[in-house]
C-alpha cells in the first residue's frame, strides 16, 4: 500500500498537520500542537489517528468548495466574464470544446477527494481488528468517509455526465487507467453505483451513521451548542437525507427519460425530505421562536447571515463546507465575484440574469426591495457584483481579503425544494403548492392539512398525528412562525403558477411544467451556489429536452452570433463539460 503521508499531509497546506493529539483537551481542533506525526506506514495504529486522518479527506473538500459554483454558474444562466476576467472563464462562458487545458474544467480535485476516502477506509477496515479500537467513532467516521466519496461522484456525474469509479487504493489520479479496476460509468450508471454504495454501506456500517464532534470535542458542554466554535463541524459531511434523496432524484429524471415507473425513488425521497424537516421544524425546547428550517415570516430577517456569518447559519444550515482564513483556509469566491481589492472582480451577473429578478412574468410581484434581490446583487464604484459572499462594506466581514465564506452542500431551503420536485411527481399537487407558495395550513379548506388525506402523508406532528407542526398547530397551540412557503414568506411575492391536475396538459406534461416552475424559482432562490445548473441537466435528462437549458442560459448573451452559437452547441449535448480524463 502506498505511503499514507502523502494523502495525510496534504491537511498541511490548509494550516492542518496530520498529527496524534490529545482531543479531550483539544484547543483548537483545526490547529493542534504537537510534533508527534502519523506514520502512515504503518496504518492507524490508534483512535486518534482516525479522526486526524479523515482531516485529510476534509482538506480536500475544502481544495473543491468553489469548483461547482465558477464551473457551473459561468455556464449557466446568471453570470459573465467581467474585462478583467480570464481565458480560461471566457472559454467556460463560450461553451468551448477543447477545455482540456482549462483548469476549472479538469475535475482532478474530485478525483483527489475520491482517492483520500478509498486510502482512509481501506486503513480504516484494517485498524478494525486492532483491540483498542473505538467501534462507535469507527462507525461514524466510516459512513462519513463513505457519504463524502458517493457527494463526489454524485458532484462528477451532474457536472461531467460521467466519471471513473474505482474503489481502491492508487497514489494519484494519473494512475487513473484502463481495466476491470476503473469503470468508466455515463450519468445513469454512476446514479445507480452511488445510491447500491449507500445502501450497502462498509464493512458492516451503515451509511447514514454520523458523528456528534461538538459531543467528542467538548463532551462536558462546558460551552453551549449555540456558542461552542465546534457546532460548525457536524455540517462538514454531506447529510445522509440530502445526498440519497437527491440522488433519487437524479435516478427518477432516468427512469422518466426510458418511460419507466419511478414512483418507490420519488416516494424515498419525499419521505426523506420529510423526516429530515420535521426533526427540525418539531423542536420542542423552544417551540414558540423556533424558526429553523421552515420558510416563515421570519425569513427575510434571517436570509442574509445565511452567507455572511463566521459559521454555517442553523436557520439554513444542513451541511457545508467551512473555511477558516485565519488558519489558511480560504476559497476563491470573493476573488471572483468581488471588485475589492485585492480581489480580482473575474466573474459579474449578466443583466438579462439579474433582470429576471425583477421580471412580475418570471417572479410574481418583485421589486427592488425583495429580500433575495438585495441579498444576491450590489453596485459598487459603477460596477454590478455577486454580494451573496461578502457585501461590499459588509460589517459581518470587514476585510476584503477575508475569503472564507462556508459553501453550502445542502440548505435547508434545498431540502423543501427537492420535495417540491418530489411531490410534484407523486401527483401530490396540494401539497407542493403549499410546500412552494402558500405554505402548510391549518383548516378546513380542501388546500389545508388533513391527516387522513395521502397528500399529507408525512406531514403530522409525530407527538400528535392529527396536527401539523409545518402549521403550528401540534403542541404547543399556534406557532409564532408557522410555514409560509418558498415563496410566501417573502413580502409582496405572489403565487408562481402551478398545474394542480393532469387534465389539461396529460400526466407527463403536468409534471414537466411544474418541474420547469420549479427550476425558475431555484435560479433565483440558488443563485450564484453552483445548484441550479446541475438541476436543469436533470430536468433536461427527464424531459429528454435540453432546450431547457439553452432557453435560460442563452439569454445572457447579449451578441446574438455568440447566443446562437452557444445554443447549438448546448442542443449538441454540450450541457455536459467536456473533459477527457485521457486513460493510459
Amino acid at each position: 500500500m502506498r505511503n499514507m503521508k502523502q494523502i495525510y499531509r496534504c491537511a498541511g497546506t490548509m494550516g492542518l498537520a496530520v498529527v496524534l493529539l490529545s482531543l479531550s483537551a483539544c484547543s483548537d481542533f483545526w490547529d493542534p500542537e504537537t510534533e508527534d506525526e502519523f506514520n502512515g506506514d504503518q496504518g492507524f495504529t490508534a483512535n486518534t489517528e482516525m479522526y486526524t486522518g479523515f482531516l485529510g479527506i476534509m482538506t480536500k473538500m475544502q481544495d473543491v468548495g468553489d469548483k461547482e459554483i465558477l464551473l457551473t454558474e459561468t455556464r449557466g444562466e446568471l453570470i459573465e466574464p467581467t474585462e478583467e476576467s480570464s481565458n480560461e472563464l471566457i472559454a467556460l462562458n463560450n461553451y468551448d470544446s477543447n477545455l482540456q487545458t482549462n483548469s476549472y474544467a479538469n475535475p482532478q480535485g474530485y478525483y483527489e477527494v475520491i482517492i483520500a476516502c478509498n486510502d482512509y477506509l481501506e486503513n480504516m477496515r484494517q485498524y478494525k481488528s486492532r483491540p483498542n479500537v473505538d467501534m462507535s467513532a469507527w462507525q461514524c467516521l466510516v459512513a462519513s468517509a463513505l457519504r463524502t466519496k458517493v457527494w463526489t461522484y454524485k458532484t462528477l456525474a451532474e457536472i461531467y455526465g460521467r466519471a471513473v469509479w474505482f474503489d481502491d487504493p492508487i497514489h494519484e489520479v494519473t494512475d487513473i487507467q484502463s481495466g476491470d479496476k476503473f469503470q468508466m460509468m455515463d450519468l445513469a450508471q454512476l446514479i445507480d453505483k452511488c445510491l447500491a454504495t449507500l445502501d450497502a454501506g462498509f464493512d458492516g456500517v451503515s451509511s447514514d451513521a454520523d458523528i456528534d464532534w461538538y459531543e467528542w470535542l467538548d463532551p462536558t458542554h462546558s460551552v453551549s451548542l449555540s456558542s461552542s466554535q465546534y457546532r460548525k463541524w457536524n455540517y462538514m459531511v454531506p447529510a445522509y437525507a440530502g445526498l440519497y434523496a437527491e440522488l433519487c432524484l437524479w435516478k427518477g429524471a432516468v427512469l422518466d427519460a426510458a418511460n419507466q415507473d419511478a414512483t418507490t425513488y420519488y416516494k424515498k425521497a419525499a419521505d426523506l425530505m420529510l423526516a429530515a424537516l420535521g426533526k427540525e421544524i418539531n423542536v420542542t425546547a423552544d417551540p414558540g421562536s423556533n424558526v429553523y428550517w421552515l420558510p416563515s415570516a421570519a425569513t427575510p430577517g434571517h436570509y442574509s447571515p445565511i452567507w455572511n456569518n463566521s459559521q454555517p447559519y442553523p436557520y439554513e444550515a444542513v451541511s457545508a463546507i467551512i473555511y477558516d482564513y485565519t488558519n489558511n483556509q480560504t476559497n476563491t469566491l470573493l476573488k471572483h465575484f468581488s471588485n475589492e481589492y485585492p480581489n480580482k472582480y473575474l466573474l459579474r451577473p449578466s443583466a438579462n440574469g439579474k433582470a429576471r429578478f425583477l421580471s412580475a412574468a418570471f417572479n410574481p410581484g418583485a421589486t427592488t426591495n425583495d429580500t433575495r434581490y438585495k441579498c444576491v446583487f450590489g453596485t459598487s464604484s459603477g460596477q454590478d457584483y455577486i454580494s451573496k459572499f461578502r457585501p461590499v462594506g459588509s460589517t459581518a466581514r470587514v476585510n476584503a481579503f477575508q475569503d472564507d465564506c462556508h459553501i453550502y452542500i445542502y440548505r435547508a431551503t434545498q431540502y423543501h425544494m427537492m420535495l417540491c420536485e418530489a411531490l410534484n411527481h407523486l401527483k401530490r399537487f396540494t401539497a407542493l403548492n403549499a410546500v412552494l407558495n402558500t405554505g402548510v395550513k391549518a383548516g378546513e379548506d380542501d388546500n389545508c392539512f388533513h391527516p387522513e388525506q395521502a397528500e399529507w402523508e408525512g406531514f403530522a406532528s409525530t407527538v400528535d398525528p392529527t396536527k401539523s407542526d409545518w402549521t403550528g398547530t401540534a403542541n404547543w397551540g399556534t406557532r409564532r412562525y408557522p410555514s409560509l412557503g418558498i415563496r410566501g414568506c417573502f413580502t409582496g411575492l405572489v403565487d408562481r403558477t402551478l398545474m394542480d391536475n393532469t387534465h389539461e396538459l396529460g400526466e407527463m406534461g403536468t409534471m414537466k411544467f411544474n418541474d420547469l416552475a420549479l427550476l425558475d424559482e431555484s435560479m433565483l432562490e440558488f443563485a450564484a451556489e453552483g445548484k441550479v445548473y446541475p438541476m436543469m441537466n436533470r430536468m433536461a435528462v427527464r424531459y429528454a429536452d435540453l432546450s431547457i437549458v439553452a432557453d435560460r442560459v442563452c439569454g445572457k448573451y447579449e451578441n446574438e452570433a455568440q447566443a446562437a452559437s452557444v445554443r447549438s452547441k448546448i442542443m449538441a449535448g454540450d450541457n455536459w463539460v467536456p473533459f477527457d480524463l485521457q486513460f493510459k
